[in-house]
């Protein structure tokens, strides 16, 4: 009888959780198909896959690794605990990309998984962007450092190895520090998700990011005290090989997540190779990136963004009101550029998209509504999303209002740009949420969405690409009672998935009731949809649709707009015009507001 001997390597268990965050009511936001993976998510199994690669625990040692989008994905924490302990508690669960809003939901995944012995981490721009601008202890960290939860401050580039490595012998440090490390980008493993993570996402898309950093110094935002402000940059190169990565997994539509890809000094490079691999490779790349308000005087940067692939661009365009602007140091946004930089999109057929902040000091419900019919009426743009000024952990106007002991929603569930968490001088609560949920609805009139889809028509972008983003901008906040970018198809419940502080449902009740808001809601969406479809199939059989103008299209001339409300409704905006034409005077320039 012939007796072989075989080695079996020992298996680590490493699951990522990407956290949600709960509801009004208390149930976690989940979808069938939610809108686009986790950056956080693939940039840190990209580095997780590169360690298993690499074999950092030891020859001996092999790695299974779990990403769970809880966006998408039911995290089973009893099926979690029970897998680690097949293995004898070789394992980690690390809880990434935590932001404010989703803390409170990461803590209650950790805590049954503390209390069964297994090692957990988190880390996000939660924690490091408290630990950053407040005293290590506020906002809820010692939750962590009771639960014996490690925290990992700053990015995992180069510093993944040594969690693992404290995890494999079962000694994970209470803090891992490297806020005032930022490590370098390029050359590192790029974000990455297998296809069938990917796969539970509308359109099968994926994102990453090509710069992290911000030179600009907006007061309500963390990345600059996260991610610092001065920028690194992955290589062209880099970007290249994460696009053939995907491709070979049919993957091919790509949201790139830098805060402003504009002012990342590898656009241009990035751009030709991704100009390379459209036309001469034939992957037929679509994406979307952010970008500033400045971005149109960048020689060749948005000609070269649609060759590249770009269909959609999202704009920081924050206020109309330049005393707004200034209040929030967003001194970078000239509101005398807005409408040269929209055209300029809209000559190349792309899809704008714009974030609009209600909150500055200088808003009331009356200016608010002002300003939205301003917008709707003179600016080229497409998609309006609407958020509420919020003070963010890991912001500057956060840590003001921390110091001066200046009363904040307690309940870290509502940081998510939706809900109001401080004071307003000129609003009270009822009044700022009230205009918040009236202010979608002031845009995304019947009228309104028939005007985007005729400027589109008349600019040579793509009707059923409008009339999808549409759908959801126009009924997610109304129906779902969330944020379209927390959107997606089906929302899905479970009773156990409600909130600890709130009472357990009775199955005999949720689940009908579930049932019957699930078919109502999907009754009012479809009506939307046959409503818009209806509305593009007349347009596009209209012979007259391409030589349609209103006021937005209308070309800037050299005298300027300064006729218009956009530059004379408010103090600020007859001061930035002022100070437009006075530099223009001195530089022997044109005018062009």
């Amino acid at each position: 009888m012939l007796q072989s001997t075989m080695t079996v390597n020992r298996r680590f268990q490493l699951i990522l959780v990407k956290p949600s965050h709960y509801d009004d009511d208390g149930y976690v936001i989940r979808w069938w198909r939610a809108m686009i993976p986790s950056n956080s998510l693939a940039a840190v199994y990209g580095i997780a896959a590169d360690c298993a690669e690499r074999r950092v625990l030891g020859a001996d040692v092999d790695f299974e690794i779990e990403a769970i989008d809880e966006t998408n994905t039911r995290v089973d924490v009893a099926g979690i605990i029970g897998r680690i302990r097949q293995r004898g508690g070789f394992g980690l669960v690390a809880i990434v990309g935590v932001q404010s809003n989703q803390y409170p939901r990461a803590l209650d995944i950790a805590r049954p998984l503390r209390s069964a012995g297994i090692q957990v981490a988190i880390g996000g721009f939660h924690v490091s962007g408290c630990l950053s601008m407040l005293d290590g202890h506020a906002v809820e960290l010692d939750v962590c450092r009771e639960m014996g939860i490690a925290i990992f401050a700053g990015e995992a580039e180069g510093r993944l190895d040594q969690v693992l490595r404290d995890a494999a012998a079962g000694e994970l440090a209470p803090l891992y520090d490297f806020r005032t490390d930022l490590p370098a980008i390029e050359g590192t493993p790029v974000p990455f998700l297998p296809k069938r993570y990917v796969a539970r996402t509308l359109g099968l898309s994926s994102s990453f990011d090509a710069g992290r950093g911000c030179p600009y110094q907006c007061s309500f935002c963390t990345i600059i005290n996260v991610q610092g402000r001065k920028s690194r940059y992955r290589s062209a190169d880099d970007v290249e090989e994460l696009v053939r990565l995907n491709w070979t997994h049919g993957i091919h539509k790509f949201f790139i997540t830098d805060d402003n890809f504009a002012r990342n000094r590898q656009w241009e490079a990035i751009f030709d190779r991704l100009i390379e691999l459209r036309e001469g490779n034939s992957i037929p790349l679509g994406l979307m990136i952010q970008v500033d308000t400045l971005c149109h005087k960048i020689p060749h940067f948005i000609e070269k963004a649609k060759r590249a692939g770009v269909t959609r661009v999202f704009i920081g365009l924050e206020n109309v009101n330049p005393d707004n602007l200034i209040a929030a140091k967003k001194r970078q946004n000239k509101i005398t550029e807005y409408r040269t930089m929209l055209l300029a999109w809209k000559a190349q057929g792309i899809m704008t998209i714009a974030g609009y902040i209600l909150g500055f000091p200088a808003d009331t419900p009356e200016t608010i509504r002002r300003d939205i019919e301003i917008i709707k009426k003179e600016l080229p743009l497409d998609i309006l999303e609407f958020f509420n000024l919020t003070p963010l952990p890991g912001s500057e106007d956060h840590q003001i209002l921390w110091k001066s002991g200046v009363a904040m929603d307690r309940d870290l569930n509502n940081y998510d740009l939706e809900h109001v968490c401080a004071a307003h001088q000129k609003m009270s609560k009822v009044e700022w949420e009230a205009v918040y949920r009236e202010a979608w609805a002031l845009y995304y009139t019947p009228e309104h969405m028939e005007t985007l889809l005729r400027r589109a028509a008349a600019t040579g972008q793509s009707l059923g690409s409008l009339v999808k983003i549409l759908v959801r901008f126009s009924t997610t906040v109304r129906i779902e009672k969330v944020h379209p970018l927390q959107d997606g198809i089906l929302r899905l419940k479970h009773p156990s998935e409600r909130r600890p502080s709130l009472p357990r449902a009775n199955p005999w009740t949720f689940w009908p009731r579930f049932v019957w808001e699930t078919i109502a809601k999907q009754a009012m969406t479809l009506r939307t949809v046959v409503k818009l479809m209806l509305l593009m199939k007349a347009i596009q059989r209209d012979p007259n649709a391409q030589s349609y103008m209103d006021q937005a299209l209308t070309a800037v001339g050299e005298d300027g707009d300064d006729t218009l409300d956009l530059l004379t409704k408010t103090t600020g905006a007859r001061a930035a015009v002022a100070h437009t034409r006075k530099i223009a005077e001195l530089t022997g320039g044109i005018p062009r507001t």
